[in-house]
């Protein structure tokens, strides 16, 4: 039975890691995509999810889906020009949505810094967008499923510990300013839209993530370590390596999944 339980997948290393969860993506979205009906997909950046945006670009059953029917947002973007390297969407649309037929309309960037005034004008129009979507007057989509990268210090998008914007309730986006990670400014998707998700999978691998992810399962503040208050409604999936999950208690690691 489905369940919101946080639970480990491990690979045995970060290559494998990627491919299994291209794999296992593209297996899920073809066969909702059969059904019918609208699958929504929160994207997030990141070194490792950048691997698995090439695996997914260069799967060979990449083609096997209705991409029609399949529409991605970003959990987070840097507010910095639209031509930037720095974007999470150009790394996106490089390494995968570029390589699929997907109509332009199925893809939700967040509006650059030459496009939008300031980061609290950005959040507030892709907050519009979200509301869009949302289903029975709801105030964003509900994702099938949300990726999520998880840093050292244990955040998530761009909410990092102990900073007002994990905080957040009432809005569905939010300006980030002085950001502890560069670039600086920023635009995010707050708690309540990514924990709305069915599924959350949380992607970390190494050395320098271990700690994050001991503290994730083991029900830390989510103030001090975001990834351990981030949770999808029937699925919270941690995918590792190996090296990373070294401590992880075998009672959490989900062999089957």
């Amino acid at each position: 039975m489905p369940t919101a339980e946080k639970r480990v997948v491990i690979s045995p290393d970060v290559d494998t890691l990627t491919g299994s969860i291209a794999a296992r993506f593209l297996d899920r979205v073809a066969k909702w995509g059969t059904d019918g009906r609208t699958v929504n997909v929160g994207l997030a950046g990141g070194g490792i999810m950048t691997d698995v945006l090439e695996r997914l670009g260069s799967h060979p059953e990449r083609d096997t889906v209705d991409w029609s029917r399949v529409h991605f947002w970003w959990v987070d973007e840097r507010f910095v020009a639209r031509d930037s390297e720095d974007r999470n969407e150009a790394v996106a649309r490089r390494a995968f949505l570029d390589a699929i037929e997907l109509p332009t309309s199925n893809v939700h960037p967040i509006a650059a810094s030459d496009e939008a005034p300031d980061a609290e004008a950005a959040a507030s129009a892709y907050a519009a967008e979200l509301a869009t979507a949302g289903i029975d007057g709801a105030a964003w989509p509900v994702f099938d499923i949300c990726f999520l990268g998880v840093g050292p210090d244990g955040h998530i998008a761009s909410l990092f510990p102990d900073r007002g914007e994990i905080r957040i309730t009432d809005s569905a986006v939010s300006a980030v300013h002085d950001s502890p990670k560069p670039p600086a400014e920023r635009v995010t998707l707050t708690r309540p839209v990514i924990n709305a998700s069915k599924r959350v999978w949380m992607v970390l691998a190494g050395p320098d993530k271990s700690a994050a992810l001991g503290l994730a399962l083991a029900g830390a503040s989510y103030h001090s370590v975001p990834a351990a208050g981030a949770k999808g409604t029937r699925r919270t999936i941690l995918f590792t390596d190996e090296a990373t999950a070294a401590q992880v208690p075998p009672e959490l690691i989900d062999d089957e999944y």
